[in-house]
């Protein structure tokens, strides 16, 4: 693939006619496969920049710097490869922060009962307006023993989950 200018047109990479109308392939703009990459300015330097934005999303999930194309001025075009390559990372760091924010969100503990194991969960629901947790309580065969609403700050921890069970679940005041 050679380094065009940004006013030609990128013929190499048109690929056969689709019926699909949200595919684009310009050489500073791409939208395919629910995701849209595109070359920007980069406000920091002279260079340019890449932002790669999930379909029905406002903000770009993913920003990184993008190669100057031959005459040092203007960017290199996208290409086929260069935007899947582009999706792989972008989805990948898409997955990796949701897999982070549901661990914050998620907790759990096993801790020993009067009657065996008992799970004792954390849920944090981020409300605007009312921000709260769930906290529950498993039993061996999956069974809820018990719920308790509590704040969102709220510390699961053994210590925390054991003085719950020991004290018959009633409503910790803190974590």
């Amino acid at each position: 693939m050679s380094d065009l200018p940004p006013e030609s047109p990128d013929t190499d990479n048109a690929g056969p006619a689709t019926d699909i109308v949200d595919v684009i392939q310009e050489p500073r703009l791409w939208r395919d496969e629910g995701w849209t990459a595109r070359i920007i300015k980069n406000d920091d330097d002279d260079g340019w920049a890449v932002e790669m934005t999930r379909e029905g999303e406002r903000e770009p999930t993913l920003i990184g710097p993008w190669t100057m194309g031959r005459d040092k001025k203007n960017p290199k075009p996208m290409d086929k490869n260069a935007f899947n390559t582009l999706v792989k990372t972008a989805s990948e760091f898409r997955r990796r922060s949701e897999q982070q924010l549901h661990a914050q969100l998620h907790k759990h503990v096993t801790v020993d009962g009067p009657e065996g194991s008992v799970k004792v969960t954390l849920d944090i629901v981020p409300d605007d307006d009312f921000p709260y947790a769930d906290l529950k309580a498993w039993d061996e065969m999956g069974e809820m023993l018990a719920k308790a609403q509590v704040a969102p700050n709220f510390k699961l921890s053994a210590a925390s989950a054991e003085r719950w069970v020991e004290g018959g679940f009633r409503k910790p005041t803190s974590g």
